[in-house]
């Protein structure tokens, strides 16, 4: 096994985001693709992203850029809000406004 076979541990922002009505789901592969699903539409937008510090840069395979940024535990991903699955934030509808 050479150093290049040794797993690594996923990025900590690796994992399913959703908004806090649940329409929007994207999830962050830990390979570096994401995959959004909107309502009913599986898939309806996927492509990479890359990640700078809290800072995620994404490019979707029909070749259109977003960016996005984390606070406080929240992807705030151009004019959406995101909270990972499960957290307490969404199933209360979020607590947080857009500009943070």
């Amino acid at each position: 096994m050479t150093s290049n076979d040794t797993p690594r541990d996923p990025h900590p922002y690796v994992g399913m985001w959703v908004t806090a009505d649940g329409f929007i789901r994207q999830e962050l592969l830990p390979n570096g693709r994401y995959d959004e699903a909107r309502g009913d539409r599986r898939s309806a937008y996927t492509g990479r992203y890359t990640v700078t510090g809290t800072h995620i840069d994404y490019v979707d395979d029909t070749g259109f850029t977003a960016t996005g940024d984390i606070r406080d535990g929240v992807l705030f991903h151009e004019h959406l809000v995101l909270y990972r699955e499960g957290d307490e934030r969404a199933r209360q509808g979020g607590t947080r406004s857009l500009g943070g």
